[in-house]
């Protein structure tokens, strides 16, 4: 097995949230590297006035322990929470389309949860997830847009898919549009 396929079989997910101040991703990839790993993976925000991250990172294993390890010397010094989990290689679901969804609306409560309950009563995966809300260019109206990566079984028959979505979607006086991800 080649060094690249072992550092792909042995992976570990960690999760930070705190105050957020400059220096942060520095030190955290500098830990990555440090510990022989390399990052697979990554999202971080400020929201509010927090840092948040999801990093994938892989290694051998005994580089990924070490890392493990440095786990609690991080949070302390860096006044963040990180919880670590080992994870596997994600195998491609070879019965999956990806699709992109991209709403956008006047701000009201319930629009996530109404997105991922329609999804979920399809048995559709969502794989990724941003919103953000924001004023509206001229009015200043209170707007909300979401984006996602959803993983839709070949089975489902696109097409009714979509008009469903699209009457769903009138019906919250949402705006949106479900197309395929171009790879």
């Amino acid at each position: 097995m080649s060094e690249l396929a072992a550092t792909k079989n042995n992976q570990l997910v960690l999760s930070a949230l705190g105050e957020d101040k400059p220096g942060l991703i520095d030190e955290l990839s500098r830990c990555v590297l440090n510990s022989g790993c390399s990052i697979l993976d990554s999202r971080m925000a400020v929201l509010g006035g927090n840092f948040a991250l999801l990093l994938q990172v892989g290694g051998n294993w005994n580089n990924i322990a070490k890392l493990e390890n440095q786990v609690a010397g991080l949070e302390s010094s860096l006044g963040l929470t990180i919880t670590s989990r080992r994870t596997s290689v994600l195998q491609p679901g070879k019965d999956l389309l990806p699709y992109g969804v991209d709403v956008v609306a006047l701000d009201q409560p319930g629009i996530v949860h109404n997105l991922a309950k329609f999804f979920s009563q399809r048995q559709i995966n969502i794989q990724e997830m941003v919103t953000s809300s924001h004023p509206a260019a001229h009015s200043g109206t209170p707007m909300f847009s979401v984006h996602m990566n959803v993983d839709i079984p070949a089975s489902i028959q696109i097409a009714s898919l979509r008009e469903e979505f699209m009457e769903f979607c009138d019906q919250l006086n949402l705006d949106a549009v479900i197309e395929p991800v171009k790879t």
